[in-house]
């Protein structure tokens, strides 16, 4: 048993109500278990939270906006996430604005894509149609824990192989053109490293194919209809939310059979303390964190007069140029150092959600990358790149706030020295996080185990490192074989079944 009994007692105990901390208690009380969530925000969600940032009226995401991997994972398939929320689409996923011509446009339509990329058309068709075409079973590849075959095996071997074109020198070979090259590269980004990487090409991949598969949506509202999702089916089985609550030992807990963290490996050490063995702590010790963002949040007057009128259908848009220039940026920004002109990810949920600002007005999300636990605030900067592919976008702006790197940990201490990924997204960390282990999500305390982004399959609106960590607890600690998505499914709003992905 852990935690304290003058606390009370009951089955489970997950501290950290981020997605992955929902779906672990949702599965967990779906085995009929009593569970309780403890969160030290006074909100639930960690970064699938929606706030009034700037001005009344004006709703922000504090971390994830668009939801591609929501729509696709395993968990949120059963859980029927599609149902519990609106999900909007914008008819372009993401856009590369470029400096001379038009922009490069990933469409949810893969053929109006390629017909855009000129003489890349057919290259770029061949790299992602065969995978749109089993996005299921990329997906399911992706996002297992690593620990099993995988599901569709020809699909891994299609990723594998074009996971080693894009990540080695061979990168080239395949595109020619500027606007694909560029496109490619600033998909790749979002793992904050490099593009020419394996775990950038791995990303690049997988958010390519979802963007032509399931789109990039956004929720009606913002990120935070997510969680008010979770948490309200959470309620329904038994569970209880306790906000405004920090653990910062287990004594801080009602005693449990198990205890789940969605927390960092820093925040495993620090709840654990000299619980664990020095060899574990040593090597938690040496988890690697990544380099951060600085989140800017904008209230504008109207829409963002983008260059190319397209980029206004785009949701998400990469600001960061030609391919060498983005290269270039997150070179400098892997050295420790600022960028002149960092890429910078925007979100226009306005583009299909007229409730995240008043009548006329608009939200514009942004982050530049940053070197880690970086407490330069880079509001003139992301002005300026967003101006670069926007002119007048400065005479919109009513009200901003900025969030360094370093001040993301005081919000969400998941994210240290501002690294969203929750750890480097290096091949090694990729594959082996947060330590080379059999079974990466429990630790050598009988009881207690790891179920964060910091876990496979790492970063991202999914909720599989908690289904996957749920699952080993109600093996391990419950006897409870039932298969978790099962009992991640449960019974919709209207009290139908879930459909349970195969």
């Amino acid at each position: 048993m852990i935690g304290d009994r003058s606390n009370g007692e009951v089955d489970a105990v997950v501290v950290g109500s981020g997605p992955n901390g929902l779906a672990a208690a949702l599965v967990l009380a779906g085995a009929g278990l009593r569970v309780e969530v403890h969160e030290a925000a006074d909100t639930a969600g960690g970064g699938a939270r929606t706030a009034e940032t700037t001005l009344p009226g004006f709703r922000h995401d504090l971390c994830s906006v668009a939801h591609p991997m929501a729509l696709a994972s395993p968990f949120f398939r059963a859980f029927g996430l599609a149902r519990r929320v609106e999900l909007l689409q914008p008819e372009i996923a993401y856009a590369q604005p470029l400096d001379d011509g038009p922009a490069g446009l990933a469409w949810r339509d893969l053929d109006r894509t390629a017909a855009g990329l000129g003489r890349d058309g057919a290259a770029w068709r061949a790299l992602f149609g065969p995978l749109v075409e089993r996005w299921q079973g990329l997906v399911d590849t992706v996002l297992a824990d690593g620990r099993r075959p995988p599901a569709d095996p020809l699909t891994a071997l299609r990723l594998a192989l074009r996971t080693a074109e894009l990540g080695t020198p061979a990168w080239s070979a395949r595109l020619r053109g500027g606007t694909a090259r560029a496109l490619l590269a600033g998909v790749a980004a979002h793992a904050v490293r490099p593009p020419r990487e394996l775990a950038p090409a791995g990303a690049a991949l997988l958010l390519g194919t979802l963007a032509h598969a399931v789109g990039w949506p956004v929720p009606r509202g913002g990120s935070q209809a997510v969680t008010d999702a979770m948490t309200a089916e959470l309620t329904r089985r038994g569970g209880r939310i306790v906000t405004g609550h920090p653990v910062g030992a287990l004594t801080d807990l009602p005693l449990a059979r198990a205890v789940l963290l969605d927390t960092s490996p820093a925040g495993l050490l620090r709840i654990a303390g000299r619980r664990l063995p020095d060899r574990y702590a040593r090597r938690l010790r040496g988890y690697r964190y990544g380099a951060g963002v600085c989140r800017v949040d904008f209230a504008l007057a109207g829409p963002v007069p983008w260059r190319d009128p397209d980029c206004a259908r785009a949701g998400t848009l990469h600001l960061s140029g030609t391919r060498a220039q983005t290269l270039a940026a997150e070179r400098e920004i892997a050295a420790g150092r600022h960028a002149e002109h960092p890429y910078v990810l925007t979100v226009q949920p306005g583009v299909v959600d007229d409730s995240r600002a008043p009548a006329g007005h608009h939200t514009l999300y942004s982050y530049a990358h940053v070197p880690h636990g970086s407490t330069a605030d880079l509001a003139g900067t992301v002005t300026a790149q967003v101006e670069r592919f926007a002119p007048g976008f400065r005479d919109l702006v009513l009200a901003h706030r900025t969030t360094t790197a370093a001040d993301l940990a005081t919000h969400n201490a998941n994210y240290v020295g501002g690294d969203i990924g929750a750890g480097a997204m290096t091949l090694r960390q990729t594959l082996l996080r947060p330590v080379p282990a059999l079974d990466p999500y429990a630790t050598p305390l009988p009881g207690l185990y790891l179920c964060s982004a910091a876990a496979p399959p790492g970063p991202g609106v999914h909720g599989m490192s908690g289904l996957h960590a749920a699952g080993r607890a109600l093996r391990q600690v419950f006897g409870i074989t039932t298969a978790p998505l099962e009992l991640a499914a449960g019974r919709d709003p209207a009290g139908r079944p879930n459909d349970i992905p195969g």
